[in-house]
């Protein structure tokens, strides 16, 4: 569309609600008009030749809250408009009274400041009576609108109309810095809240109001838009961070809308364009003469506005855009990309180019997380557009590599969005992602954060819609079965068999139609394999797992654990779905569940799986409808004989936590259920009896000794989830333990179910002692049957066997809790049923610790190791953590001294690796009990080490230990010096009465006076007034000689520096972790902030440290033994006159979903993140200034190529996960940063970059677990 210049003016300027109301307003927009230009049958052409009509002007709305109202009122003379006869017509079609201004009174800088700041006022509005007074003065409402800005900045100066006429934008700019006094160190876009928000959004919409308010006039006036522009790019480069960082808002906003009014007028140029040689092709005679001058006069007039848009880009791109997109801070960085994306979506021909895509480029590599976000994000909205999908052919084969690897971000936000943006690279290019490459995403279905993890749920769950048309067309099957067979495939070539829930949780948003589809899956089960046809063993196991786990996802309605912080409660219509599933799934399972367990009763893992299922069932549904009462006889059925063919722990322990699921007294075939139960456990109690005597006396043979343990083993099993009293077992069972410590003629088999029977006995007992009110005979018993226990848990302790010992230690650890101070705090009655354990028990624990614990140096799983080799280690391991967990209980509860806790803090440098995640959270709970006490531990501790060492012969390399030991118990202290002052202190005199102790008898130095080496590294955590006071005790207690021993003397300087002194040859580079002390961060950033002021233009290069770090091990579940919840409940519950404990004492054997975490599956073990690497703070850079090249993408090679990685394919092309040969190579993160290379022909921009070493999503891991298990663990 083709518009004149006299035609513009024809134009009025009437208020609008919003930007887009430009181009939407009746008549009067220029919307309408390109509407009107580009209909061939309007008569839009008549507006050319008929200059002398006018628009009849539109009634506009009221401002919802015009500003400075009340002012105007008083200052201006309303008119009422003329009767239809007196006038014009378009006065007289003018609808009610017209109020013209004759003077308002000009609007102030602060005006519009609290209006913007407000929110409640219309931001048309604003600008239209800024317009009005501009247009009255120019100078002067330039001057308010900079005065507007400089408030937006926070500053308190006022730019005066004498500075403003005398003064260079710069000189002006230096004066506001010098004067530049603010409270605090926030400004407005700076500051938290809605408020602040809402300013930010009101600023942004102001600058774009007010483009799209002159885009037909004053926006080509070459003052107001170029004067504006040079104050921001001037404002800028200032060191003022709210300078810089306002001032580069309102820029880019301003070219946002720029840029559209450019496209806008590109438009008009076309359509003018082709009118005009519309006109030209006609014959001489029908040519309009006077429309072809006017076509050509708009044509050359919008030549014009176009050449000024790209003047006012162009100057924006260089003066504000190529140095702040570098900018120190991140926030501008971030504006600058999301305002490049958005340049490049709106004007594809003048952007859309590799000289401005490279930018996007660069900034994949930030170090800060929300710049690359907002690139991610950039590139997803061109992405999105297959138009652009040419154009971005050589960026996407530049830097695909760089987006393959930002799948391992270390922010979750951003692997995500970057995974989101490799579907639509698959989806819509035409070459899309190789195998190999699409193998990074796989693996991150299992990640821990459910974002990242759905996002690559969403891409498998593409890629495996293609292969289910393959399998279709091939196999000619069903589409979801095909969609199962796929799916099995991938499950079983991701050897993530443990992890089947994080698999379906990712898949549940976007399949989740697939996953609810119980009826295909067991379907697929029932078939036979025959013929080549039906699933194998290993792919029937795999679709059992995943059957179970979506059962179990629908009926919990909830994330696996790991994947929700905290309580997650469900909406109302998630309850109502969950409670739809839960139905669903029972009517079609309660039929099916005694042939599927008929089917797979012989095999142990997948008859494990199945009795999982009844547990989700709404168990009501059995009562409810008649015609399933039989299938409930035949579930009892399969159940029992299910007991009677196996004697796997992992069965049982399933067929007793289901048996107590139907024996429950909610429903009203309970009765049916215990009574088949009952019957069960009578026989297995008649054939454990019918061998008793012989066994114990020596007489069977091995035969019975194999009948009654296995008997044994299926009534102990039981025992967890029922009181068997009614089955007399418990003193058969005590005598068989009491010979067995006596003479160890019995094997493994037998003692092991004895001794968990007797302990789940005992436990039963102390819920009916709770429950009722017991006679002083029974509490006697009671407490002399614990007693008995005790005594032969003890004696086991130091047992041949493993499994016996191990067993014995497990079931102390939970005893000692049940029946600790604790447990019958609320009856005082009880009181002598807290059973605290006597010296030579704690002894023979904590020898045990010792012994079988922390019993060789933490080696690293050898790398010629097969699978199975792999497998026990890591199993050993976790076997280790759960007896150490199980004794720091003890400890944390009172059951244990805090000192008893001395055997396990020695350990925790040298075993940092294996257990320093338990022991660093006793440390820290040891402190929530009693700080001092938990400081005296640590002094003892401490104490015993530096004996030992004494007595051996001391040497330089021993004691270094001792103090690098000393070192990491420091860290664990915290940062609040003044809560630990008191506790600090108490150590530091134990620990210096310690080391001059017997200098008195002892000529010369005393023997632990280089204890005082190990004290000194305790001395940073202390403040001013108590190391003065700790110097005076140290030399109170000195002998006069005393200043002159070099451990004293080192002592005395830690106490005076600020850090702890070291030895001279200890004081070189690489030393283990430090901390930070408040006032050297505050002068250290000071010093920071001075060097960058004075060379803010120096050209810096951060160099990214390549380290990895690696989470510690996590605290598991303590699963000690197969306690059920039922009687977890009656121990737990203090309303039902429990013992108070929570779950993480005593844990039931329901399968526990192993915990994502963010290390690799295929277990690795790397040294776990300091806690003083973790409280590393960054330094901030200045703004770097570096003239940056216009020049293209540099032709040479600027990425390495990713390793190549060995997976297996299917026969159909199977999407494959990352193997499991290389996780080395998800440790090390993808670190590929090195993109952008000096060159000597083109100088590229400096970017800060990203450091993806430490990035870590991958597989989660049964060693690693989230944090919040540290919390079930000990709470």
């Amino acid at each position: 569309m083709v518009l004149s210049r006299r035609y513009f003016k024809l134009i009025p300027l009437i208020p609008i609600k919003n930007m887009e109301s430009i181009r939407e307003s009746d008549g009067d927009s220029l919307g309408e008009m390109e509407s009107l230009a580009s209909d061939p049958d309007s008569e839009f052409e008549a507006l050319f030749e008929s200059g002398r009509q006018r628009k009849r002007p539109v009634p506009v709305p009221v401002p919802k809250q015009p500003l400075k109202k009340l002012r105007r009122r008083a200052s201006v003379t309303p008119i009422s408009s003329p009767s239809p006869s007196q006038g014009t017509p378009e006065q007289a079609s003018l609808p009610g009274p017209v109020r013209i201004w004759k003077k308002a009174q000009a609007i102030r800088a602060e005006d519009i400041y609290a209006a913007i700041r407000s929110g409640k006022s219309a931001t048309v509005t604003i600008v239209d009576e800024w317009i009005d007074s501009y247009k009255q003065d120019r100078e002067a409402g330039l001057l308010v609108f900079v005065n507007f800005i400089t408030q937006c900045c926070g500053c308190k100066g006022v730019v005066t109309r004498e500075m403003f006429d005398k003064m260079q934008h710069a000189e002006i700019i230096n004066v506001l810095t010098k004067d530049f006094s603010e409270e605090s160190v926030h400004y407005p876009l700076s500051s938290l809240g809605p408020q602040w928000k809402r300013f930010r959004t009101g600023l942004c919409e102001l600058m774009q109001v007010l483009v799209f308010s002159c885009q037909n006039s004053l926006l080509y006036d070459d003052y107001l838009f170029s004067s504006l522009l040079d104050l921001l790019t001037g404002l800028s480069d200032s060191q003022v961070r709210a300078f810089r960082h306002t001032s580069t808002l309102l820029a880019m906003k301003m070219i946002s809308a720029v840029v559209e009014v450019g496209v806008s007028v590109g438009t008009q140029l076309q359509t003018a364009q082709r009118r005009f040689d519309a006109e030209s092709s006609k014959s001489p005679q029908d040519q309009a003469t006077q429309r072809l001058e006017e076509l050509q006069a708009a044509i050359k007039e919008l030549l014009e506005h176009r050449e000024d848009v790209r003047s006012l880009i162009n100057a924006a791109m260089r003066g504000v855009f190529v140095h702040r997109y570098r900018d120190c801070v991140p926030d501008l960085r971030a504006v600058c990309i999301q305002e490049l994306g958005l340049w490049l979506r709106t004007d594809p021909e003048s952007f859309l180019k590799d000289g401005y895509l490279k930018y996007l480029g660069w900034t994949l590599f930030d170090k800060q997380s929300v710049v690359r976000l907002q690139c991610v994000r950039a590139l997803q909205a061109l992405y999105q557009e297959r138009d652009f999908l040419g154009r971005l052919e050589f960026f996407t084969n530049r830097f695909k590599e760089r987006m393959l690897t930002m799948v391992f971000d270390k922010e979750p936000d951003v692997a995500s969005e970057a995974v989101n943006l490799l579907l639509l690279i698959q989806q819509f290019s035409e070459e899309g992602l190789q195998e190999e490459e699409c193998a990074h995403v796989y693996t991150l279905v299992f990640a821990a954060h459910r974002g990242l993890a759905a996002a690559a749920g969403c891409f498998l769950y593409h890629k495996l819609k293609t292969l289910v048309v393959r399998e279709e067309q091939a196999k000619a099957m069903r589409p979801r079965e095909a969609f199962f067979n796929v799916l099995i495939t991938f499950f079983l070539q991701s050897e993530c068999h443990d992890h089947g829930a994080y698999l379906v949780d990712s898949l549940w948003t976007v399949a989740g139609l697939e996953l609810r589809d119980w009826e295909t899956m067991t379907s697929i089960l029932l078939q036979d394999f025959e013929h080549g046809q039906g699933l194998s063993n290993q792919e029937e196991g795999a679709l059992l797992e995943l059957l179970l786990c979506t059962v179990r996802r629908a009926a919990q309605a909830i994330p696996p654990v790991g994947r929700v912080q905290g309580k997650r409660m469900l909406s109302m219509k998630d309850k109502k779905i969950q409670i739809q599933d839960k139905r669903r799934l029972s009517s079609h399972f309660m039929p099916l569940m005694p042939q599927l367990l008929d089917k797979y009763s012989a095999d142990v893992d997948n008859v494990s799986l199945l009795l999982q299922i009844p547990l989700y069932f709404d168990l009501e549904t059995y009562s409810s409808a008649k015609r399933l009462e039989k299938y409930l006889d035949l579930l009892l059925i399969q159940l029992c004989s299910v007991v009677e063919k196996h004697t796997d722990s992992s069965v049982l322990e399933a067929c007793a936590c289901l048996a107590c699921a139907l024996c429950s007294d909610a429903y009203t075939f309970s009765a049916r259920a215990d009574r088949a139960f009952s019957q069960l456990l009578d026989l297995l109690a008649e054939c454990f009896n019918s061998y008793f005597d012989e066994v114990l006396q020596g007489t069977a043979d091995e035969e019975d000794v194999y009948s009654a343990s296995m008997a044994l083993k299926r009534i102990a099993a039981f025992s967890s989830a029922r009181d068997l009293k009614s089955c007399e077992l418990f003193e058969p069972c005590m005598q068989l333990l009491k010979s067995g410590v006596e003479s160890p003629i019995f094997e493994k088999e037998l003692m092991v179910p004895a001794l968990k029977y007797v302990s789940f006995q005992l436990m039963w007992d102390k819920v009916r002692v709770l429950s009722s009110t017991p006679t002083e005979a029974e509490v006697l018993r009671l407490k002399q049957a614990v007693r008995s226990f005790y005594s032969v848990s003890q004696r086991c302790l130091s047992s041949g066997q493993a499994e016996i010992r191990d067993q014995a230690f497990v079931l102390l650890c939970d005893l000692l809790l049940v029946f600790s101070a604790r447990s019958v705090r609320s009856q005082p009655a009880l009181d002598t049923l807290a059973l605290p354990p006597a010296g030579p028990l704690r002894s023979e624990m904590a020898a045990y610790l010792i012994d079988f614990i922390f019993t060789d140096d933490p080696q690293d799983v050898p790398p010629d190791a097969d699978e199975e080799q792999e497998k026990k280690m890591m199993a050993a391991l976790q076997h280790k953590r759960n007896l150490l967990a199980g004794y720091c209980k003890l400890v944390i509860y009172g059951v244990l001294d805090l000192s008893a806790a001395t055997d396990v803090f020695k350990n925790y440098f040298k075993y940092y690796r294996d257990f320093g995640d338990i022991i660093k959270e006793t440390l820290r709970r040891s402190r929530q009990i009693n700080t001092v006490q938990s400081a005296k531990t640590v002094c003892l501790c401490l104490q015993q080490l530096f004996s030992e060492v004494v007595s051996t012969g001391s040497s330089k390399e021993e004691l270094g230990r001792i103090r690098d030991l000393a070192k990491k118990l420091a860290l664990s202290f915290g940062i609040d010096l003044l809560r630990i002052r008191k506790a600090l202190v108490c150590l530091h005199t134990d620990g210096i009465r310690f080391a001059l102790r017997d200098h008195e008898e002892v000529p010369g130095q005393p023997p632990n006076l280089s204890f005082l080496e190990v004290l000194s590294e305790f001395s940073f955590k202390l403040i001013h007034e108590d190391r003065t006071q700790l110097a005076a005790f140290l030399k109170a207690k000195c002998p006069a000689a005393a200043p002159c021993w070099p451990p004293v003397r080192m002592y005395l300087r830690s106490l005076e520096g600020r850090a702890s002194a070291r030895p001279r040859e200890e004081e070189l580079q690489g030393e283990g972790e430090g901390e930070v002390e408040g006032e050297e961060l505050t002068a250290y950033r000071r010093d920071s902030l001075r060097s960058h002021s004075t060379s803010s233009v120096a050209k810096r290069r951060r160099t990214s440290q390549q380290g990895t770090r690696t989470p510690a091990r996590t605290t598991p579940t303590l699963e000690t033994h197969s306690l059920h919840p039922s009687l977890l409940d009656l121990l737990s519950s203090p309303q039902r006159g429990g013992v108070g404990l929570d779950s993480s004492s005593i844990h039931s054997n329901l399968p526990t979903p192993p915990f994502s975490s963010t290390v690799v599956a295929g277990i690795e073990g790397t040294r776990p993140t300091s806690e003083g690497e973790e409280e590393e703070e960054e330094e901030e850079e200045g703004v770097r200034s570096t003239p940056l090249s216009e020049e293209e993408f540099s032709s040479r090679p600027w990425m390495r190529k990713v390793r190549s990685k060995v997976h297996r394919q299917s026969s159909h092309s199977l999407p494959s996960p990352a193997p499991r040969q290389s996780p080395p190579d998800l440790e090390a993160h993808l670190t590929l940063l090195s993109l952008i290379e000096e060159d000597q022909s083109e100088e590229e921009p400096q970017i800060e970059e990203f450091d993806s070493s430490d990035s870590s999503y991958t597989l989660p891991s049964n060693r690693q677990t989230s944090s919040n298990v540290l919390d079930d663990l000990f709470d």
